[in-house]
């Protein structure tokens, strides 16, 4: 009898043939199920990561947030950089207010309206950076160690303004400044908000140190 030949007419496939282990097919979906798991844990700890951020974003999301009680640590370590720093070029800086409480907030709104003196801030308690700790007021101090207020007083004699020199320090070192506000002007007035509106401060969001270093360093 002669040997057993597979039939190969036209039109006629042969018999597939049975599936094998490790066919790369089986590979590739090993591969892309374990770069889809891969991505989500990437997506799922960025997301905790910027959580802060996507929260405080939205109007009605609030949070409970610690008391503050004094100013933020990057807001205190950069006011002493500003005296510092205006030291070297002779211009003795004093720090005259930074955290301030919503009492007296509400006490120097008052000031003008309901009791004597001048007008000295236009926002009641809770919606100044003063309240977060995160602004400061400053002052210039004579050789005999006066404060003063003088926008165009040079104590260093280099022909220039000691106020603006400061400001321009402050702005270098992170500050925003009220002498740059639309409308009412600040002059003495310092802030670093990293980012964060007074509402969201008034919503419980807060910068921590950390953020808020990188975002001063940035």
């Amino acid at each position: 009898m002669p040997p057993f030949e597979p039939n190969l007419r036209p039109g006629l496939a042969s018999p597939p043939l049975p599936p094998q282990k490790g066919t790369p097919g089986r590979s590739r979906r090993l591969r892309n199920g374990l770069l889809v798991l891969f991505l989500f844990l990437v997506a799922a700890s960025l997301l905790v990561y910027r959580y802060e951020h996507i929260a405080r974003s939205i109007p009605f999301v609030e949070q409970e947030a610690p008391p503050i009680v004094a100013l933020h640590p990057v807001v205190e370590a950069k006011s002493k950089e500003l005296v510092a720093e205006a030291e070297r070029i002779g211009i003795s800086v004093l720090v005259t207010d930074g955290f301030r409480s919503h009492e007296e907030q509400n006490a120097l709104y008052a000031k003008g309206r309901t009791t004597t003196g001048p007008i000295v801030t236009h926002v009641r308690g809770g919606a100044s950076y003063h309240n977060y700790g995160l602004a400061v007021d400053f002052a210039l101090l004579t050789p005999k160690g006066k404060a003063i207020w003088d926008l165009e007083y040079d104590g260093n004699d280099n022909g220039k303004a000691d106020w603006h020199e400061v400001v321009a320090i402050a702005k270098r070192l992170g500050f925003s400044w009220g002498g740059d506000w639309d409308g009412f002007k600040d002059y003495p007035h310092l802030q670093m908000d990293f980012g964060y509106s007074i509402r969201q401060l008034m919503r419980g969001h807060y910068p921590h140190p950390p953020d808020a270093a990188e975002a001063a360093d940035g």
